[in-house]
């Protein structure tokens, strides 16, 4: 999901969701069929457009506005929709606008909100829906039903690719533990993690939508979401050479750029990935020549150094910060490991039992 499309449903379907006094007004100007168009913001360059109408300067309220919205003009609130501001104003944007609406008020509604930075609402009479426009998108709000049918089955996709992302870590722990990791398998997991994360992000979407009504959905994809990133940043910390949290996040949010089609083709992604990485293994790979399972790569070990019961933050990052990969880590001996300040000989112990033995390597699912 772009930025764009991300910084639009924070920005514009948050305000309209429901439980929010605007959709409640909104929802009764949609049962009396009269109409509306409604803008949100009061700036001076929305102002400049205005003309006519009536000062208002009230309170907002959900009966206020569907009275208002029995006269034809537009109604201008301020920019949280705390306040009514103008009512029955005529609004006059650049007719040299692109616009792909037909009706005048939805043309009005779509010139204005790609000339001014507000929300702009049309409430169509004869339709009876409600579009919302913020600069150059535009969403016609769908009932809260079938908005409910779809973030369901979303839900239930992320939790299938939850698992599925964790069965994947599962069969890496122990290729990174003998030390046999391979390019091949590291992209796997990424590739898990980023459908993960693309599916919650469209969750999200439906949730803003939704409003109050998308409580309960909120839990659960806050209970199936739990951790995530940071096991998926300890992807990219362990495999990809990163170590700063905002080099991390740069790269987080330049894999949501990539098209869906690339992240499931692996030639295409392996090389994105390769470009990407600044560890020394994965710079002189090339991909389109050669197999990607003969690129050994080494675990440094965060993730699995994390998930070992109670152990604190700071022994963790000594560790890494000592040792270059878990491997290394393995083959320390326990009084090597206490002799590090954070450490100590009950994390040591503790640390080599977590650790230690032999690893059963099994072929990782594809």
């Amino acid at each position: 999901m772009s930025a764009s499309t991300t910084d639009f449903q924070q920005t514009a379907l948050a305000k309209v969701a429901p439980g929010t006094l605007l959709r409640a007004g909104l929802d009764r100007i949609l049962l009396a069929r009269t109409g509306a168009l409604v803008v949100l913001g009061d700036a001076a360059e929305v102002l400049e457009i205005c003309t006519g109408g009536f000062l208002i300067e009230a309170a907002f309220s959900p009966q206020k506005l569907f009275e208002l919205a029995k006269m034809d003009g537009a109604i201008i609130l301020s920019a949280n929709g705390t306040r009514i501001v103008r009512a029955n104003v005529h609004l006059v944007p650049d007719p040299r606008l692109v616009t792909t609406e037909t009706g005048t008020r939805h043309r009005t509604a779509e010139r204005v909100a790609s000339s001014v930075d507000a929300v702009v609402v049309a409430v169509s009479e004869e339709l009876s829906v409600i579009s919302v426009y913020y600069r150059n998108h535009k969403q016609t709000l769908q009932p809260i039903p079938a908005v409910l049918s779809r973030a369901s089955q979303a839900l239930s996709t992320l939790e299938r690719y939850r698992e599925r992302f964790e069965s994947v870590l599962s069969s890496l722990a122990p290729l990174e533990l003998a030390d046999q990791v391979t390019f091949r398998d590291v992209l796997f997991a990424l590739q898990r993690g980023e459908m993960v994360r693309r599916i919650g992000a469209e969750i999200e979407g439906y949730l803003l939508e939704l409003g109050t009504d998308g409580r309960l959905l909120a839990l659960q994809s806050a209970e199936i979401s739990l951790d995530f990133e940071e096991r998926f940043d300890s992807l990219i910390f362990d495999f990809l050479g990163y170590s700063d949290p905002i080099e991390i996040e740069a790269v987080r949010d330049s894999l949501g750029s990539l098209s869906t089609d690339d992240v499931t083709d692996l030639r295409t992604f392996a090389s994105w990935v390769a470009r990407q990485a600044i560890c020394e293994p994965l710079r002189s790979v090339s991909v389109d020549h050669g197999d990607l399972s003969s690129v050994a790569l080494s675990s440094r070990g965060s993730r699995l150094l994390s998930s070992i019961s109670r152990i604190p933050a700071p022994a963790v990052a000594a560790l890494l910060d000592r040792y270059r990969s878990v491997a290394a880590i393995r083959l320390a001996s326990e009084q090597e490991l206490a002799a590090l300040d954070e450490i100590g000989p009950d994390w040591a112990r503790l640390i080599r039992e977590s650790l230690g033995g032999s690893p059963i390597v099994a072929p990782l699912e594809r």
